[in-house]
């Protein structure tokens, strides 16, 4: 299904800040659908002026649906639906004509111009699924006149408006709250939906004939509420935006949309929202999270502790394998706990290896018996990746530089240098990393398979089974030191 870009693109000469005036209208659309109980279908205009483009469609939640299938992409050629080519051109609400039959339903079309700047951009269909339509009630009545305000603001260019859009996940919807409130402020009718929201804020009789801004002031503490600048321009109807309000037990959020139906304000759409349990939901996933960061910064705590001990037990002990044995356990437990102290400070689940694997290079080379005499180095960018990854990752990394420069160089040449070089690529869907160093090469004979070494036991370990990738070992490329080459998936 093509994009709204991508039929402007193709088919019109419509420019930047119409698709953005557009695209500020669909933001908003859902809330016409619903108050209209009808579909919604954008028209385009094709450049050549041979017929219009759907570029959009909005279904309504009120009512039954007038198209089953999606239209958008479909394209309409001048002639065929008169009531289209006489909005764009004469830029005027067209509803005169007969019902429409699609699939045995009787549909009645309205078509409304787009305007922006002066100029018609596009035209709206409105299609009302007939079979649907029952005497109304004063809802439905309020529903319609509010609809028609609606439509008339986007035929004469005063809708949508450049304040917030109301598409984000929290936005209030017609049949969470409806008011209607005059050009004062004043309620004219409130639906049994919005009357239950402010009963929840302590209101103990009907909203109508009430002043929306005063009567919250009395409901709402002063702690829970906006400014008063916000609070006025938002519940008197006089700006198009929403804020949040509530008390200590009740979240409420308030979206207020201006009538300006022939240019002058006559009132307002007020929607509410009751998000009491989304925001205590929030609340908990606030204090999960900041339980899981504090579980890993003791983790990293304990870790450290635990390297502390194998340190000083290495000090202690005689036997020079036994020592290096436990120092090699060290810089293991620290790799590890590099990645838990990210985790603590990170908000996802998630971190930037990027910046692990440096202080990994760091640490390897500091309290390797070659010591500052080899330079890590890395190319290309290892970018965020889950913390089952990275812990794996981390300790592959560790062993690979370890391996690196305790069998790459010579620790008695005390005039000796080197470098280490990190090269990451991310091919599609996967990472591939390698780490080659310019020492005196693998010993003859070497044969990966047939290793007996800890620390390549470990890597081939982590990388076949828990990272689910290869591992390659072999000459560097320039023919002189080792290449050691890690190929993963990405998820």
């Amino acid at each position: 299904m093509p994009s709204l870009s991508e039929l402007v693109r193709s088919h019109t000469d419509l420019d930047e800040d119409d698709v953005a005036w557009l695209q500020l209208l669909m933001a908003d659309w859902q809330i016409v659908a619903d108050l209209s109980f009808a579909d919604l279908v954008l028209w385009l205009p094709d450049r050549e002026g041979s017929g219009f483009w759907a570029a959009g469609q909005m279904r309504p939640t009120t009512a039954p649906t007038s198209y089953v299938d999606d239209v958008i992409g479909t394209f309409v050629p001048v002639g065929r639906r008169p009531m289209l080519d006489a909005a764009h051109a004469q830029g005027r609400l067209v509803r005169e004509g007969d019902p429409e039959w699609r699939d045995d339903v009787p549909v009645r079309v309205e078509t409304i111009p787009v305007r922006r700047a002066g100029r018609v951009i596009a035209v709206v269909a409105r299609n009302t699924n007939l079979l649907g339509v029952r005497t109304p009630s004063r809802l439905e009545l309020s529903y319609l006149q509010t609809a028609s305000d609606l439509t008339q603001m986007i035929a004469g260019g005063h809708f949508p408006s450049a304040g917030q859009r109301s598409d984000h996940a929290d936005s209030p919807r017609v049949g969470d709250g409806f008011l209607r409130v005059d050009a004062a402020g004043r309620v004219v009718y409130a639906s049994p939906n919005a009357q239950s929201v402010y009963r929840r804020l302590g209101l103990s009789g009907d909203l109508a004939g009430l002043a929306l801004a005063e009567l919250t002031r009395e409901l709402v503490p002063p702690r829970r509420r906006p400014d008063e600048e916000t609070l006025s321009a938002v519940l008197n109807g006089r700006a198009h935006r929403d804020t949040e309000i509530g008390t200590d037990g009740v979240s409420l959020i308030v979206r207020s949309i201006p009538l300006r139906p022939h240019g002058d304000h006559i009132g307002a759409l007020v929607l509410l929202r009751d998000v009491t349990d989304l925001r205590r939901r929030d609340r908990e996933l606030v204090t999960k999270d900041a339980t899981i960061r504090e579980i890993h910064h003791r983790v990293k705590n304990n870790l450290q502790t635990v390297a502390a001990l194998l340190r000083l037990q290495a000090r202690r002990i005689d036997s020079t394998t036994a020592k290096t044995a436990l120092e090699e356990a060290v810089r293991r437990v620290g790799s590890i706990a590099i990645v838990h102290e990210m985790l603590s400070q990170a908000v996802e689940e998630i971190v930037d290896f990027d910046e692990i694997a440096d202080r990994l290079g760091s640490m390897v080379t500091e309290v390797g018996a070659v010591g500052g005499r080899v330079r890590v180095s890395r190319e290309g960018d290892f970018g965020r990746l889950p913390s089952e990854a990275a812990t794996a990752l981390a300790m592959v990394l560790t062993e690979l530089l370890q391996n690196a420069v305790e069998h790459g160089y010579d620790p008695a040449d005390e005039q000796a240098t080197g470098s280490i070089s990190v090269s990451v690529r991310q091919p599609t869907g996967r990472l591939r990393f390698s780490v080659v160093d310019d020492g005196r090469g693998l010993p003859a004979g070497f044969d990966l398979d047939g290793s007996t070494n800890l620390g390549l036991s470990i890597v081939r370990t982590l990388v076949e089974s828990e990272l689910g990738g290869q591992l390659e070992i072999g000459p560097a490329p320039n023919g002189s030191g080792a290449c050691a080459i890690v190929d993963i998936p990405l998820e």
